[in-house]
């Protein structure tokens, strides 16, 4: 019963860090049809700056009040220099954020060097959960990033900002005629769904090694949980990231991981082939 546990634990921890990390990019494909090939490189930014805080003596607490700010502030950047000019031109857009991912990856090892870089979290040690040894840390990030989805469905859901950004996603035509302006809306989606990233790299940060390229491995998956939930939903970044998530958990355990990547592409492929808009489309 132990191991039964414990398996659905580090599906939780994978399919939480899938939803932080997803939900930001569902937010951008969703609305804008962008394909943002730098959003790994947020969930980077996130790492680093847990990293540099406690390196300079602050508190985990400390980074993840700081590296959403960082993130937004990196991704209103992005989009206002780069983005916005590129909407009509998605290939166009694939390669410029594909070189802006290749610049931030350099630069990170040219200021910072090669070498890994250590996060810690706020709780260390073991707790017994439902007969299982499980990482304490890992069941706050389970806890925490659930809150932090929850959220984000309220701001959807009553808030003007979710109701704009809503009606944009469904017909940003008929938005504009309204009277949205929705320059303003995508800014603001995009530099939300890059603090969204940022916040998953500080919550992932304590459970693995802080290096430049550590954003790349969360790209595709992001891109696969979108795909199968449904751009532009937060019920279909949580069923993405449920299929994603739980399905390369449980084949890791029997099988080697780069066999279980492909088969969690395969079935995704498949899902799609049946289900073109996602699991739960907008």
């Amino acid at each position: 019963m132990g191991d039964v546990i414990t398996l659905v634990l580090n599906a939780l921890t994978l399919i939480s860090i899938l939803m932080l990390v997803g939900l930001g990019l569902a937010i951008i494909f969703g609305l804008m049809g962008v394909i943002n090939m730098a959003h790994g490189e947020f969930v980077t930014i996130g790492a680093f700056t847990l990293s540099l805080v406690q390196t300079a003596g602050g508190s985990y607490w400390l980074a993840l009040v700081l590296a959403p700010l960082i993130g937004a502030a990196a991704g209103v950047v992005l989009e206002r220099s780069i983005v916005r000019h590129l909407y009509t031109r998605p290939l166009a857009t694939i390669l410029a954020t594909w070189g802006v991912s290749l610049i931030i990856q350099q630069s990170l090892q040219l200021i910072f060097g090669a070498a890994p870089r250590i996060g810690t979290g706020p709780i260390s040690g073991a707790v017994t959960f439902l007969g299982a040894e499980y990482p304490a840390y890992r069941l706050m990030m389970i806890t925490f990033a659930m809150a932090i989805v929850g959220g984000v469905i309220a701001v959807f859901r009553y808030t003007r900002f979710g109701l704009d950004l809503r009606a944009v996603i469904q017909n940003r035509d008929m938005a504009e005629a309204l009277g949205i302006d929705t320059r303003r809306v995508y800014t603001l989606a995009f530099a939300s769904g890059a603090a969204l990233a940022a916040v998953a790299g500080v919550l992932i940060a304590p459970m693995t090694k802080v290096v430049a390229l550590m954003g790349a491995a969360y790209l595709a998956p992001s891109f696969f949980v979108v795909i199968v939930g449904g751009a532009g939903s937060v019920a279909g970044v949580a069923a993405g990231s449920a299929v994603v998530g739980g399905l390369e958990t449980v084949l890791n355990y029997q099988i080697p991981v780069t066999v279980s990547q492909a088969v969690v592409l395969i079935t995704a492929v498949v899902i799609v082939r049946f289900r073109p808009r996602g699991l739960v489309p907008s």
